[in-house]
C-alpha cells in the first residue's frame, strides 16, 4: 500500500521477460511483503520450510513449460527485477498448491446481467497482512489482450479483466488435493490472456489445474459460467436466473464425487445470502449497489463482508482484504481496499 492508502498501480509492456522485470522492479516492496507472509504461512500451517516450499514449487516447472512457457520467462523477469531467486517467485505463484489445499480461505463471487450490462465481482477474504502486498497491474502485450488485475506482489495472475471484455474471479476450495500440474494462479492469467469466453474456458478445463478452485469467468457479450477446476475433473456451473454465484465449497455433483471437500462452515450460508441479495437487485444495477451487497453483515463476523472472528483458531482468522466490481460491458474496474463496509475506493477503466 502506498502512503495514501491506495494500491500501487504499475503499467507493464514489452516481452514476457520485460513485463516480469518491470513487475519486479516497480513492485519490489510488495513482493518482499508476499515473500515474508508466505514464508511464515507455509511454516505455520504446513510445517514446510521456505526451501521445501521452493522444492515443491519446482515440481510444477514442466507442466508450466508445456502450458505457457512465456510464464516462466515472465517469472524469471520478476525475480531479476526484484533481486530474488526464480524459485522464490515460482513459490509465490504456486502458493495455493503449497498452502491452500490444507488452509481455509473465504471469498464470495458473483456474475450477473442486469439492464443489458454484465457485472462481475467478489470479496477477496484472506490474511490482512497481504493488504500491503497488493498491486494494481496493467499489462500491454503483443498478440494478446491488455490485462488489468489486482494481485499480490510477485504473482502474475489473479482477479481482473482484459481489453477483450473477459473477466475472472476466484474462490478457493479446501480439498487437500494436488498434482504437479499448472498452478491455479497461472490458470487465472491464461483466462485473462484469452480473446474469447470459449478460449478462456478451454484454457483451464480437462484437469489441467494442479489444485481445486473455482474460476468465475464472464464476457462482455453476456456469457458466464462457474468453472470448478481440479487435477482430476473440471465442471461448468451454468447461469441460473441470469447469474452465477459461488463461495468456498464444491457445487457440482460430479466434482463432489471426484474430489473430497472440506469447506469452512460459513460457505453455504454465504452462498444462500448472496443469492438472496442478487435476487433482490433491480433490473438496472450499479457498482454502488453491488459494493453494498459485498458489505453485507448477515451472520457477522463470518459474513459476506468478513471480519476477524476471535473464536476461530488462528489459521482460520481472515477478513476481507479487497472488494472488486467490474462492468464488462462498459469496461469499468472498481475496487475497494480493506473490509467492504469501510473500504477506500479506487477505479478506472481501459
Amino acid at each position: 500500500m502506498n502512503d495514501t492508502g491506495t494500491v500501487r498501480k504499475i503499467r507493464l509492456s514489452g516481452s514476457s521477460y520485460e513485463i516480469g522485470r518491470g513487475h519486479g522492479e516497480q513492485g519490489k516492496r510488495e513482493i518482499g511483503k508476499s515473500l515474508e507472509t508466505y514464508e511464515a504461512l507455509f511454516l505455520g500451517y504446513t510445517g514446510m520450510s521456505w526451501h521445501d516450499a521452493c522444492e515443491k514449487a519446482l515440481l510444477h516447472h514442466d507442466a508450466i513449460s508445456a502450458f505457457r512457457p512465456e510464464y516462466l520467462e515472465e517469472m524469471q523477469g520478476v525475480a531479476d527485477g526484484a533481486g530474488v531467486r526464480f524459485e522464490d517467485i515460482l513459490a509465490l505463484n504456486t502458493r495455493s498448491e503449497i498452502a491452500l489445499t490444507a488452509t481455509p480461505d473465504g471469498c464470495t463471487s458473483f456474475a450477473c446481467k442486469k439492464g443489458g450490462e454484465v457485472w462481475l465481482g467478489q470479496n477477496w477474504d484472506w490474511k490482512s497482512s497481504q493488504t500491503d502486498s497488493l498491486l494494481d497491474i496493467e499489462i500491454s502485450q503483443a498478440g494478446k489482450p491488455s490485462v488489468r488485475m489486482i494481485t499480490e506482489g510477485g504473482i502474475i495472475g489473479k482477479i481482473g479483466y482484459n481489453s477483450a471484455g473477459i473477466g475472472v474471479c476466484l474462490n478457493a476450495l479446501m480439498t487437500r488435493t494436488w498434482q504437479p500440474k499448472v498452478p491455479i494462479h497461472l490458470g487465472l492469467r491464461a483466462v485473462l490472456d484469452s480473446d474469447t469466453f470459449e478460449e478462456a474456458s478451454e484454457a483451464v478445463k480437462d484437469g489441467k489445474m494442479a489444485s481445486p478452485a473455482h474460476f468465475l469467468i464472464a464476457s462482455k457479450d453476456g456469457e458466464m459460467a462457474g468453472t470448478e477446476v481440479s487435477p482430476v475433473h473440471t465442471a461448468a456451473i451454468p447461469p441460473e436466473d441470469g447469474m452465477v454465484i459461488h463461495t468456498n465449497h464444491i457445487c457440482d455433483p460430479r466434482m463432489q464425487e471426484a474430489v473430497a471437500d472440506f469447506p469452512i462452515p460459513d460457505s453455504a450460508p454465504r452462498l444462500a445470502r448472496i443469492k438472496e441479495l442478487m435476487n433482490g437487485l433491480e433490473d438496472k444495477a450499479s457498482a454502488e449497489q453491488l459494493f453494498s451487497m459485498l458489505s453485507d453483515h448477515d451472520n457477522f463476523p463470518d459474513s459476506i463482508c468478513r471480519h476477524i472472528n476471535p473464536s476461530h483458531p488462528e489459521h482460520m482468522q481472515m477478513e476481507t482484504v479487497f472488494s472488486i466490481v467490474m462492468n464488462l460491458t462498459t469496461g469499468s474496474f472498481e475496487y475497494r481496499v480493506g473490509r467492504a463496509c469501510e473500504a477506500g475506493a479506487g477505479s478506472s477503466s481501459f
